[in-house]
């Protein structure tokens, strides 16, 4: 049977860019609360027991572990209209988390977050990889990858504003709300106008699937599980490395307190500086990485985008343990800036790299099965190893040595075991529809 053609170039550019702008907003929704948490807490009296409730549990677990159903959804139903209401339901939960008065409130506002951005990655992967030729793959899938830094840029300065702004206003007064506060009213600013992006998305054309040879319907859940576990060195050797990844991206969530504690720095003036570097940087990095992949792959390298994932690892490393022990802060930046590069690098080509063994039958489940797994070591390591070591090893006054500490200890068996990796990766991709 002969599969349908692939979109235009128009049509597939433009879900391209209402991917990547939910993507954006999906960031920015999930970011803003770790950059408002002294303000929530000074107005409802919350513990930090309680805040970590609402950056871990309530939103990584949900996040985790709901994109896995999701993703067989989407091997079987209209992926369009899955993104359209996973959107509305994450942008009227970020304006709802404005209005909660109490623990409760907020806690099921960030656990709703959590499950309608679980829809967008999975469904994403799987459109583009069926608009696009595997040979022009790279460029539209590192494209929507960089709105993971421009997200994170973005929720940086709104986080900068939002703290300048509270230091000379007491709040502001909208229709029908009242008066709002200055972290409730971003919450609304923040979270509403991704409805006009859902909207985009419930009038765009809904992509042929392109199944392989031998996969005219989509796998099931079993023999999808069956597929990774026979190919474990493969598929769980590439993701441990973004593992590693992820966890040292959200341990730096720590770094606000870190300069503080080092370098004299307000949280305000950190969120701006590393908003900017973040905006510049990351979505070169990750559109970069996706251009130069493409281009190895036409002069004949099948692994070019393991080669880009190895390369930004390895550099991460030691990029992301030093910068806090510098002896300025505009030194700190400068080195974070390369663990950004590195950082973004590894994004963009572990998702391509992926994308590269996975039968397309299979491939939204297996795109949720590595986000649920990236996002759970990230979310759940990160943050809580730097709190541990801060507190039980190294002192809080040496918070900067805990932020230090984890690209080694999560970084340096995947690094040992690069070779064995590399072969079993590489197996697969010869095996790869």
């Amino acid at each position: 049977m002969t599969e349908a053609p692939y979109p235009s170039s128009r049509t597939a550019w433009t879900m391209v860019t209402l991917l990547t702008l939910a993507y954006v907003f999906s960031f920015v929704d999930r970011y803003i609360l770790g950059l408002l948490i002294e303000p929530i807490k000074a107005d409802l009296h919350f513990s930090d027991e309680k805040i970590g409730y609402l950056l871990g549990p309530a939103f990584a677990l949900f996040y985790a572990t709901i994109g896995v159903p999701l993703g067989w959804l989407a091997d079987r139903a209209r992926r369009t209209w899955i993104v359209a209401a996973g959107i509305t339901l994450w942008s009227i939960a970020t304006a709802a988390s404005g209005l909660a008065r109490g623990f409760g409130g907020l806690f099921v506002a960030r656990m709703s977050v959590g499950v309608g951005e679980a829809t967008l990655s999975p469904s994403a992967m799987s459109m583009i990889s069926d608009s696009f030729p595997r040979e022009k793959r790279g460029t539209p899938i590192g494209v929507y990858s960089a709105a993971l830094s421009l997200g994170a840029g973005i929720a940086s300065l709104i986080g900068a504003a939002v703290l300048g702004w509270a230091k000379v206003s007491s709040g502001m007064t909208l229709p029908i709300l009242g008066a709002v506060k200055p972290w409730q009213f971003a919450f609304l600013a923040v979270g509403l106008p991704g409805l006009l992006i859902a909207i985009g998305f419930l009038l765009l054309p809904e992509p042929p699937r392109r199944r392989g040879p031998g996969n005219a319907q989509a796998a099931g859940f079993g023999a999808t599980i069956a597929l990774v576990g026979k190919r474990l060195g493969a598929f769980g050797g590439m993701t441990s490395l973004v593992a590693v990844m992820t966890i040292i991206a959200y341990s730096q969530g720590f770094n606000p307190a870190a300069f503080a504690r080092s370098f004299g720095w307000e949280a305000r003036d950190y969120a701006l500086v590393n908003g900017s570097m973040i905006l510049i940087l990351g979505p070169a990095t990750v559109y970069g990485a996706g251009a130069i992949i493409d281009r190895w792959r036409k002069r004949g390298t099948p692994d070019a985008a393991f080669r880009m994932l190895t390369m930004g690892f390895i550099v991460m490393l030691p990029a992301s343990a030093v910068p806090l022990f510098m002896p300025s802060p505009w030194l700190a930046f400068a080195i974070l800036g390369v663990s950004t590069t590195a950082i973004g690098t590894v994004t963009a080509a572990g998702i391509i790299a992926l994308l590269d063994i996975t039968p397309g039958a299979s491939r939204a489940t297996i795109v949720s099965l590595y986000y649920m797994m990236i996002s759970i070591a990230g979310l759940g390591l990160g943050p809580t190893t730097v709190g541990l070591l801060s507190t039980r090893v190294f002192g809080e006054g040496q918070l900067r040595a805990a932020v230090g500490a984890v690209p080694l200890i999560y970084g340096l068996v995947p690094l040992l075991l690069l070779p064995m990796i590399a072969k079993a990766y590489r197996a697969q991709l010869s095996r790869a529809p």
